[in-house]
């Protein structure tokens, strides 16, 4: 079963806690498949990411979370 949740997490670019939520949501409501989060509607308007381009972001700005040693001593 995990081996399963974390293939399509990575085939469709989500995240495991997004898959889980996905198969929770759809198990415990099955009549509302596809029903969006509550505030999902809100995202857009105030400015919130797709996938995607939270992906990239993300990505992006991993190298600032090295830390050089050699700056904190």
């Amino acid at each position: 079963m995990e081996k399963r949740i974390r293939r399509k997490a990575k085939t469709t670019g989500k995240s495991l806690n997004k898959v889980m939520l996905e198969l929770i949501g759809g198990s415990t409501d099955p009549g509302k498949p596809g029903k969006k989060p509550a505030g999902a509607s809100l995202a857009k308007l105030a400015g919130g990411w797709s996938e995607k381009e939270a992906r990239d972001f993300e990505e992006s700005v991993r190298i600032f979370e090295d830390i050089d040693e050699a700056t904190w001593k």
